[in-house]
């Protein structure tokens, strides 16, 4: 079977099954951002999985150079980049992997939190130039807050979002939702999660944490009406895609202090460049903002758990069976 990989070999090794990559897999790999016709040039015209990095784009024109593919398989959750509707019109599996980094990504949401309210990066600065004491007595005066004594809004309720609602449990903070299908009362009661419609979530509570997919419906979802009904105190979280939030409308909130600040482990577009207009904000506001660089779904467990799930993938596929998690109508 010839399987084209969009990823880093290293990843693909690292993480290889424990019997060794199967006897029939001819694998050709392609480094992400790969040029369609770097990749038509040089993949097998007989290739009949590609298996690619979640931010990967695979256009329609890869997908008809194929004849004999039958599965496109994301390494992680997202598959935005994939022309779905070219993969369907041929009968082509998409897959991707879901819930392998619920745990993963739902620890780098509180992650952002607490660093925000425990002013993680200023102290560390501050330490760092010795100032420690005037640090604390400022702290004392002005206040910390306890993740516990906090509402926190979750927006999408999927996986992440209940692996983050059930985390939040443990702190004690008041934990509400909003989902396009909501849950039954019965699993409500058992996350401990209250449902809300978007703009109560967003009046209500003091950290709004992005946990839905990317789709037409969520793309820009976060914009000015959205942040103006966010209190003043209240934070932004996005450990979702960047694609959610409105890069301009999330720059003027903080910059005009209608949002006490942000967490962003994603930001629109990737590669995240310095000149991006959430991160080259100006220097009165710059320590509103922590970020981190995407790092959420990426743990050593969750590659693993993904790598795991492709190759049981490809097996079921070589033996004429449906894979699981298909995302596309095949």
């Amino acid at each position: 079977m010839k399987i084209l990989i969009v990823g880093s070999k290293a990843r693909y090794e690292k993480n290889k099954p424990e019997a060794g990559f199967p006897d029939f897999a001819e694998m050709t790999f392609f480094e992400r951002g790969t040029p369609d016709e770097v990749i038509l040039e040089k993949a097998d015209p007989e290739t009949e999985v590609a298996l690619v990095d979640a931010i990967a784009k695979v256009s329609r024109k890869v997908i008809e150079a194929f004849p004999k593919l039958k599965l496109i398989h994301s390494e992680g959750v997202g598959y935005e980049g994939v022309d779905i509707k070219a993969a369907t019109e041929r009968g082509i599996y998409v897959c991707n992997n879901k819930g392998i980094n619920a745990g993963a990504v739902a620890e780098q949401a509180i992650l952002l939190m607490l660093g925000i309210l425990r002013r993680v990066v200023k102290g560390d600065a501050q330490v760092r130039s010795g100032l420690q004491m005037k640090a604390k007595e400022q702290a004392m005066i002005e206040g910390i807050t306890e993740l516990g004594d906090c509402s926190v809004g979750l927006l999408g309720f999927g996986d992440i979002g209940q692996a983050t609602a059930s985390r939040l449990r443990a702190f004690g903070s008041k934990v509400y939702y909003y989902d396009v299908f909501r849950l039954s009362e019965e699993k409500e009661a058992a996350l401990g999660a209250t449902y809300l419609t978007v703009d109560e979530l967003a009046a209500k509570c003091d950290f709004i944490s992005i946990h839905a997919a990317v789709t037409a419906e969520t793309e820009n979802l976060v914009n000015a009406d959205f942040l103006s009904k966010m209190k003043p105190t209240a934070y932004l979280i996005n450990t979702a895609r960047g694609e959610i939030v409105d890069n301009l409308a999330l720059r003027e909130a903080i910059i005009t202090g209608s949002i006490a600040g942000a967490g962003l482990d994603t930001i629109a577009p990737e590669p995240t460049t310095a000149d991006n207009p959430v991160v080259d904000l100006p220097e009165a506001v710059r320590g509103r903002v922590i970020y981190s660089p995407h790092f959420g779904g990426i743990t050593l467990g969750a590659i693993r758990r993904g790598h795991i799930n492709m190759w049981k993938n490809i097996i079921l596929l070589h033996e004429g069976k449906r894979p699981a998690n298909v995302v596309n109508e095949v």
